[in-house]
C-alpha cells in the first residue's frame, strides 16, 4: 500500500475503471463492498494506489473531486496536531470497516485529505 494515495471522487466508478486500466494498465485490488453497488474501488498502477470513491453529485466545478489520503502511525495522535498547523478537522477518527481508522482533514488552502491508519487484528 502507497504511504500517500490519491482518491477521485466520481459520479460513474466504470468510466473510470475503464479509463485507467485500459491507458495506464491499472488492476483492481481492492473493493468494498465485496459484493453489491461499489463504494470504493482501490486500484493498482504500476508501484502507486489509486483510489475510486462513488458520490452522485460530484457537486460544482469548483468542488473537490480529488482527495489524498495518507498512511499515518496514529490517526488520534496527527489528528491533535491538525489545527496548530494551520489545518481543520472536517470529521473526526472512525473505524471503518474495512479495516482502517480514518479521520477527514482540510489543509491549510482547504484540499481534503483522510488520515488512515490500520485497525490491528484482533
Amino acid at each position: 500500500m502507497s504511504t500517500i494515495q490519491p482518491v477521485i471522487i466520481t459520479a460513474d466508478h466504470d468510466v473510470l475503471l475503464g479509463f485507467y486500466t485500459t491507458l495506464f494498465g491499472a488492476e483492481e485490488i481492492f473493493r468494498v463492498p465485496a459484493k453489491g453497488p461499489v463504494f470504493y474501488l482501490g486500484l493498482r498502477i504500476g508501484d502507486t494506489d489509486l483510489g475510486l470513491v462513488a458520490k452522485e453529485d460530484t457537486g460544482t466545478v469548483a468542488a473537490p473531486r480529488i482527495l489524498l489520503s495518507i498512511a499515518v502511525d496514529d490517526v488520534d495522535e496527527t489528528l491533535g496536531r491538525v489545527e496548530e498547523l494551520g489545518g481543520s478537522v472536517s470529521g473526526g477518527p472512525k473505524d471503518m470497516p474495512w479495516g482502517q481508522r480514518v479521520a477527514h482533514i482540510l489543509d491549510p488552502d482547504g484540499n481534503p485529505v483522510n488520515l488512515t491508519q490500520p485497525i490491528p487484528a484482533r
